[in-house]
């Protein structure tokens, strides 16, 4: 049995008989059956001291896991240039090209008329599809693209509690549904994201980008997507939006009051109630510069040489009486005076 006995601060290195018959573990089940990882604590002290220098890797197995950059933390620890890669502005991730592939497969499938859930089957404009999403885009492609005036999307926020869809066409479904045990009620391939899962981002860039894809194909050249966001992946959906549809054709990245705040999704002391929209055209010549103002409620009674105004409270139009919610009483701490909003 190797032991170590301290002694005037140093430590010794021996080794004891064991009695026979004497020996004893004690605290059984505090004892740790595993040594601990080294490799995943270095990487957490290197991400505090370098966090640009933290990235994700894909195992063999298909696991995400984070690791060391070192071509990036070869530059922060060295004084000139360190030769590498070379270098370009784009947003990589493990499975990348997976999901580009993906996008661009083709598949064997069909949508199936539900004449008996229907309402005016024969006449109606309307469609409503039920099923993967991902197959449904690619189905939509050949009698509706370039055809779709507007594009909402909500998807899954990656917050850790949420699912995310599962793309992996490699195996047949007998395999996925023994090794995943999981669908929606309309029979969506999705897997668990859980709370470990949540700190990933490839995961949800794989599945977002191909239909962000097949989403544009089906846009016409005037019109234009919404996607639902929170601060989780917010910049991450801008960059690979700039990617497939151009920064120029950024429109807005709309803040909006969400209903309530919920501790669940709380992952700071901040109280954060707002999420986002986020929106793009399709053509850039028909983004937020291009579209036709509502000019009816503006008018130019003096003659401003800067165009049409209206004048209106820096509150809004609203009163405190209509929207109470809207106005504020200030208290000044020092002498207790009231202003009224």
């Amino acid at each position: 049995m190797t032991t170590l006995a301290q002694n005037s601060g140093l430590l010794k290195l021996g080794r004891k008989p064991l009695p026979q018959n004497k020996f004893k573990l004690k605290n059984m089940q505090k004892l740790k059956l595993h040594s601990p990882d080294f490799t995943e604590g270095n990487i957490a002290k290197l991400a505090e001291l370098f966090p640009n220098c933290v990235t994700e890797t894909r195992e063999a197995d298909g696991t995400l896991r984070q690791a060391i950059d070192f071509d990036q933390l070869r530059q922060e620890l060295s004084t000139a240039v360190v030769e590498g890669p070379q270098e370009r502005y784009q947003l990589n991730w493990p499975g990348k090209r997976e999901a580009l592939l993906t996008a661009n497969a083709p598949i064997a499938k069909t949508l199936r008329p539900a004449r008996s859930e229907s309402v005016d089957f024969d006449t109606t404009q309307n469609l409503f599809i039920e099923g993967d999403n991902l197959d449904a885009l690619k189905l939509l492609q050949e009698t509706y693209l370039g055809k779709v005036k507007m594009i909402y999307i909500d998807p899954p926020y990656n917050t850790g509690n949420d699912f995310i869809y599962d793309d992996d066409f490699a195996e047949d479904t007998e395999s996925y549904f023994q090794r995943s045990n999981q669908k929606d009620e309309a029979g969506q391939r999705m897997v668990a994201n859980t709370e470990s899962n949540g700190r990933f981002h490839s995961d949800w860039l794989s599945m977002m980008y191909p239909r962000l894809k097949l989403a544009r194909n089906l846009l016409r050249d005037d019109g234009a997507i919404f996607i639902s966001c929170d601060d989780e992946e917010i910049n991450n959906l801008r960059a690979v939006m700039n990617e497939i549809f151009g920064e120029q054709c950024f429109v807005a990245q709309f803040v909006w009051k969400a209903r309530k705040f919920t501790d669940a999704r709380a992952v700071t002391n901040i109280s954060t109630d707002h999420e986002y929209i986020l929106s793009y055209a399709k053509n850039s010549e028909f983004s937020a510069r291009g579209i036709e103002r509502d000019e009816s409620k503006f008018s130019n009674p003096d003659g401003d040489p800067r165009g049409l105004w209206m004048s209106r409270s820096i509150l809004g139009l609203a009163t405190k009486e209509q929207r109470p919610n809207l106005h504020y009483d200030v208290v000044d701490p020092k002498t207790g005076r009231v202003f009224f909003t």
